[in-house]
Order: C-alpha cells, then structure tokens, then sequence
C-alpha cells in the first residue's frame, strides 16, 4: 500500500526523495519558478517531464478543489526566513514565514470539507521555538490542538546522517487515539531528539496544550561517519579554484583565533578541508567588521540561501604549505543534503542550484522520521479504518 500525501512549499522535492515510494504525492505545491522547474524536471514523466500533481502558484490561491482525496499526511516546510537567527525577527507576522497562515486557512478549508489529513508535519528552524518569546510556537501548537491534534516535535540535525551541521525542528501532528502513538512516544523527553530549547518551549506552553503533548521518539540515529572530505571533489563539474590574491584576501579576514586554526592545520603535514562563512562581527570599537570563519572538524557549516554572496559557504584545502580556496559546488551542495547529483538534475546557474539545496530538507532526516514516526502512525490508521 502507498499512503497518500500533500507536500506544500515543495522546493526541490527534498522531503519527496525522503519519504521516498512508499508515499504518493497528491499535490506539490511551490510559488518559485524556478525550484518548480527542478521539482517538474525529477519528478516529471514524458518528454513534456509531465508532473500534474504540481501546482506552481502562491498557496493562499488554492482551495480544497485542488486536491483530489483525503491524504494521510500533510507535510508543509514554510518559509524560515522571518524565523532564523539572519532574520529580522519578524516572525509569523512576516512576509514569507508569515505564509504559515495561508497554509493553516487552507488545512482548515480541507477539514470542513473532509478531506483533512489524518497526521501532519511541520518543518522549520530552531529558531521558531524562540521567535517573539515563544509565542509564535505556541500559536502553532493552540492551532493544531483545536482541530483536535495530539502535537509533538523533534530537532533532527543533519549531522547524524550528513557531515553538515543542520538542526531543523519537525513538528508532528497526529488525529489522537492510534495504538501506534504508544508504540512511537515516550513519557519524558530525550537527549537524542528534544534539547534544551525545544524543552524550555514545551515548559512555557500552557497547561491545556502541554496535556496534548506528545514526546515522539525514535531510535538512535547511526550518526554517519562521513567527513567533509568525502564530499569534496577536487577536479570535476563547478570546481573553480581562487586565484592566490583571492585567496589571501579571504585569510586576511581571518580574526586571530581562526588564523591558528589554519597555522595548525599547515603545521599537520597533513591534509585537511576545511568550511568557511563569511560573518559580520563586532570590531571592538563599537563598530562591525566582515570576518571569514574556518572550521575544520570535517563538518560543513549548514548551506544557506546565497544573499548577496556572503552566505556562500567557502572550501579550503590545506596540503602541506599549500592552501587553495573556492566556492563549494552545486554537486557538493548536492552531496551535503543526502541528494545524489547523477540522479537529480541540478539547475545550470549556480544560485539557482545553490538556492535550491541551502533552502532544502536533508533527505536522510527526513527518511528517518518516515521510517520510525510517519510510517507507523499512517499504517495504523489505515488498519484501524479497514477493521
């Protein structure tokens, strides 16, 4: 059996390669072009690359007649961008984060006309759990408990799976009184799934939604012994080096801790790659300053969306006295997300591609909440509505 789902803001189909066969795709919803287009040219058919279940639109145009029966799942990553710690803080009550209302509108919409979703997640950064002091989490939480939702989440970092360093918060809605919850839950929280922040929001919640709280739980993640260097490639498709004036200038921006960190990897004889940001610091003169930040613990940085080419994330490569620099490549990107780059057909222009993977899911994660929370909880229903 293939359970039934809707995707809103789709992207480039990440949570779709995540959930994988055993799910059909109902409706895909996306408002960028552009990342439709990667999305069509996946998961099209035909020469026409033929996908009628994508609706390229914005969300508040859809209505329950675009969807065609009941699904099991609902699965919305809205913008984060009022919500990350780049943002301005607006929150919910931003232009793209603030998309969350027209996606609640539209689930409200469904359920008066029967076909709500029987489980629904919701994906975005951590910094949801803290935006306008925790209300905006709250607010999310009171919208789903009054349609009747047992509501829990959990923070899986990409890290387990991926070498990159990429917490997200899943917030997992389910209709109450499946058998499979107890399987799936547990009484306390714990330290695989549910830090500090998520537990600190969950204590500030009301009592009212606090009883509706589910501490969803999974098995430990494998925690995947891939390096930044497994991913890297040295020669290859997108692979252009700076020139030694380029690369200077980038070490130039280096404060003094983070110019040790290079003067120990070239003292290693070793080889080593490393990941650099670009970030605005405070000078110490009450003033602000653009500082390139290198780490080199065989973890990627996580990818964001390329804003005015200071977000790209940067590869060095220390060999011996060597030291080379460039910009990561879409393939690289690609390979950082769990997406494989021979089998998806990544966009020509490098923001596009770029874009497109630092505003995605990483696949892994969302393969494993499937398999140990999604998966259960929609098999059950399904038993339970056969019997």
């Amino acid at each position: 059996m293939r359970f039934t789902w809707l995707e809103f803001f789709a992207g480039g189909g990440m949570a779709r390669l995540g959930l994988g066969d055993r799910w059909r795709c109902l409706l895909a919803n996306e408002w960028d072009p552009k990342k439709a287009q990667a999305y069509r040219r996946k998961f099209g058919s035909g020469e026409s690359l033929s996908c009628p279940e994508l609706r390229v639109c914005d969300i508040a145009t859809l209505t329950p007649g675009d969807i065609p029966a009941a699904p099991a799942l609902a699965w919305a990553s809205f913008p984060c961008q009022d919500l990350s710690l780049a943002g301005a803080g607006a929150g919910l009550r931003g232009e793209r984060s603030g998309t969350f209302h027209a996606l609640w509108r539209l689930l409200e919409s469904c359920s008066e006309a029967g076909l709500a979703p029987s489980t629904i997640v919701l994906e975005n950064v951590t910094g949801l759990l803290t935006s306008h002091e925790g209300r905006d989490f709250e607010f999310i939480i009171s919208r789903l408990v009054s349609k009747g939702f047992a509501v829990g989440a959990l923070v899986i970092d990409a890290i387990a799976f991926l070498p990159q360093s990429r917490p997200r918060l899943f917030i997992v809605a389910t209709q109450p009184g499946s058998d499979a919850i107890q399987g799936i839950s547990g009484n306390h929280p714990t330290v695989d799934w549910h830090p500090p922040a998520l537990r600190k929001a969950f204590a500030a919640l009301p009592l009212d939604l606090q009883q509706k709280w589910v501490w969803w739980d999974m098995p430990r993640p494998p925690y995947s012994e891939l390096t930044l260097s497994d991913i890297v490639r040295d020669d290859g498709a997108g692979v252009r080096w700076h020139t030694r004036q380029e690369t200077a200038r980038l070490l130039g921006m280096m404060s003094d801790r983070n110019r040790a960190k290079l003067r120990e990897a070239i003292a290693s004889g070793h080889r080593h790659v490393g990941a650099v940001y670009r970030r605005t610091r405070p000078d110490g003169n009450g003033g602000r300053i653009q500082r390139a930040e290198i780490r080199f613990d065989g973890v990627s940085g996580c990818l964001r969306t390329p804003a005015g080419g200071s977000s790209r994330q940067i590869i060095v490569v220390v060999e011996g006295k060597r030291v080379r620099s460039r910009l990561i490549t879409a393939q690289e990107a690609a390979r950082l997300m769990g997406v494989e780059p021979s089998s998806y057909p990544i966009p020509e222009r490098y923001n596009d591609a770029y874009h497109l993977f630092g505003d995605g899911l990483a696949v892994p994660a969302v393969s494993w909440l499937a398999t140990h929370i999604l998966c259960p909880l929609v098999r059950a229903r399904y038993s339970s509505l056969a019997a």
